[in-house]
């Protein structure tokens, strides 16, 4: 994965709900950037653009601080939502070199359509993977044919074609997806 995009940030003068709640209100995004042995910063993000990247898959940036002429290649580690679960009030972000080696998720996305038979069968899958591999290598997504599968059948997480230079970093037994009838379960029998 390349860095595309660079982030323009500020630094937070005040921390605290109270301060977080207005910021958003001001349509900025706070967040803590951290890593590699220093010391925290708590900055601002324009939320707007932040989220577009954020919803597009984008997980490697470049930051660039208003008061700094340099920029720092960052990972996006964790999104906090709001109570609701619906909107985004925080992210975490981690300084890293293109060379760091990260576990991470990435999302599936099932391409093809499965023969799900006459009964109406259903799709279910794992939205996302966990792998390991050097941030320059890691994906945005992972694409995954399900043109072949027929009703009861499965893929598991070590049958899916991974990028060179990525690992899988889960059970390779998970299941990825099924096909299941239309009660709910696969047809296989044990």
């Amino acid at each position: 994965m390349k860095v595309e995009h660079t982030l323009k940030a500020e630094r937070r003068e005040r921390t605290g709900t109270r301060y977080s709640k207005r910021e958003r209100m001001a349509g900025k995004l706070p967040c803590v950037l951290y890593g590699q042995a220093k010391e925290p910063a708590h900055l601002l993000l324009s939320h707007k653009e932040a989220l577009r990247f954020f919803e597009s898959g984008e997980r490697v940036f470049e930051i660039s601080l208003e008061a700094e002429s340099k920029t720092q290649t960052v990972l996006l580690k964790d999104l906090q939502f709001g109570h609701l679960g619906n909107n985004v009030v925080h992210c975490d972000l981690m300084r890293v070199d293109l060379a760091d080696v990260v576990e991470a998720n990435v999302h599936v996305r099932l391409v093809g359509d499965a023969n799900t038979g006459s009964t109406g069968g259903l799709v279910q899958k794992v939205m996302e993977l966990g792998v390991k591999c050097a941030i320059s290598a890691l994906p945005e997504e992972l694409t995954l044919d399900i043109s072949s599968l027929g009703p009861g059948e499965t893929i598991t997480a070590d049958a899916v074609t991974l990028p060179d230079g990525v690992e899988l970093n889960m059970d390779p037994e998970t299941i990825v997806v099924i096909i299941t009838t239309a009660g709910g379960e696969s047809s296989d029998e044990d």
